[in-house]
């Protein structure tokens, strides 16, 4: 009897460390429909940041996707020409710096982001223009669906 209480414990005590050895890892999806560069840059740039930082500082993961419509494709374009962002005098000088910010929250971060497809079409935008770390979504609602399904907690930036 003293050996299967003993057995009993072992099991445990294993099955807890391994528990307690696995990755934690915490997951968002942004809504992203602002068109507004302060509001990319403060809310969604150095949100995933602050957000990252702070989870590392757990010892957490943080699994980041961004789902890109509305006034927000403009960000994501390394090429405005022959579009009507081509007109706006701060996103054309912006342009060369946030690219490098957002690939860098792609590379280095891990941000997944995808733009919706059907707003492209509707927009006549070229899906070649956009950064090659941007991947296409059928819709918008499709990727905010598929996301929280998976377990991914909301966050608009409108």
């Amino acid at each position: 009897m003293k050996k299967i209480a003993q057995l009993i414990m072992i099991t445990i005590l294993g099955i807890s460390t391994l528990q307690s050895d696995e990755e934690i890892v915490k997951k968002v999806v942004y809504n992203l429909t602002t068109g507004d560069m302060k509001q990319l840059e403060r809310r969604l740039i150095g949100g995933i940041i602050s957000h990252t930082t702070y989870y590392q500082s757990k010892l957490e993961e943080l699994d980041v996707k961004v789902i890109i419509h509305g006034d927000s494709y403009k960000f994501f374009m390394k090429d405005l020409n022959n579009t009507a962002y081509a007109y706006q005098p701060k996103l054309v000088k912006a342009q060369k710096d946030l690219g490098k910010r957002l690939g860098t929250l792609a590379n280095q971060y891990g941000v997944t982001f995808y733009v919706c497809e059907a707003g492209v079409k509707n927009r006549k935008l070229n899906k070649k223009a956009f950064y090659p770390f941007v991947s296409m979504v059928h819709n918008a609602a499709v990727g905010l669906i598929d996301a929280q399904n998976e377990g991914y907690a909301y966050l608009a930036v409108e």
